[in-house]
């Protein structure tokens, strides 16, 4: 096995952090090199034999190295996961082990904003069903067993990568810097993975955008498995392509959209939100030397 042919970057974390955006701003790049499955979530941890017989997921070693085989002469080879922050305790010993000298990247967000975003998503996405607890409920549960509250604890993450891995090859960047300049945002990044870094990536798209539905039933029937949609996709077939049917669906879905302003965070939540992450922003400021304090701030109110 070759070992040019595996990455000499990830980006580790964290969702909801723009990691869509930045996979695609650096793929434009020629000098890099990206996996074609954006999450491949491989170094997530050690894969069980019962778990490697799916057959779309990446858990062997040669699947994983089979994404990067049509690597040629780009300098920069890399893939985005951006749970192997959040699950910081498997994946370093398994980076460690493949990829020690890896470059490592973790875009930070507001972890309040992040929550927000994250449980948008569910909704929207149908994850976990229609009815999405809201985030007090989700932030109030004692033990926190959601993956959206837990998912904005940084600090400790963070600094078991830091004892782990050569300081100089991580690099935090923060979500709020790739919002206000996004080509100096990725500029930078190409500096810091060894790529030119006067290259101009077309930031005018962004991947993601938030929204909610107007009706979740709507929403749930179009996006999910149910006796419904594989009824009338049945008799679609007949008469029209995949690519005509997905176009249909996907305009569909769009008309029952609105707004993520239709469903705004609470002052009482973001309050709350704040008050459960406030240990950990004071933490990340510490080992960062970075002023977080705008993050424990109310909001202003027009």
């Amino acid at each position: 096995m070759n070992p040019g042919k595996l990455p000499n970057f990830l980006i580790i974390g964290v969702e909801k952090s723009g990691t869509t955006s930045i996979y695609n701003y650096l793929n434009q790049h020629p000098e890099v090199y990206m996996s074609p499955v954006k999450e491949t979530n491989f170094l997530e941890r050690e894969w069980s034999l019962e778990e490697s017989r799916k057959p779309s997921r990446i858990d062997t070693l040669e699947k994983y190295t089979d994404l990067f085989k049509s690597v040629t002469n780009e300098k920069a080879i890399g893939e985005v996961s951006p749970n192997y922050l959040f699950n910081y305790k498997t994946s370093i010993p398994k980076i460690d082990k493949i990829l020690p000298n890896a470059k490592l990247i973790a875009i930070l967000r507001n972890p309040v904003d992040r929550a927000y975003s994250d449980y948008l998503m569910h909704i929207r996405d149908v994850i976990g069903g229609k009815n999405v607890p809201s985030l007090s409920a989700q932030a109030t549960k004692n033990p926190i067993t959601s993956f959206t509250i837990r998912k904005g604890f940084y600090a400790e993450p963070l600094m078991a990568f830091f004892e782990k891995f050569a300081r100089e090859n991580i690099k935090v960047y923060w979500y709020d810097d790739l919002q206000e300049s996004p080509v100096a945002f990725m500029q930078d990044i190409y500096e810091f993975i060894g790529v030119d870094n006067t290259f101009i990536p077309d930031t005018s798209r962004r991947a993601q955008q938030a929204a909610v539905p107007k009706n979740q039933t709507v929403n749930s029937v179009l996006r999910t498995q149910n006796p419904v949609r594989k009824t009338v996709a049945s008799i679609l077939r007949l008469f029209l392509p995949e690519a005509t049917r997905q176009k249909i669906r996907d305009r569909l879905l769009a008309a029952n959209y609105k707004d993520k302003s239709a469903l705004p965070l609470a002052e009482e939540e973001r309050q709350l939100l704040q008050n459960l992450y406030r240990e950990d922003i004071l933490k990340l400021q510490e080992l960062l030397d970075k002023d977080l304090s705008h993050w424990l701030k109310p909001t202003m109110k027009a």
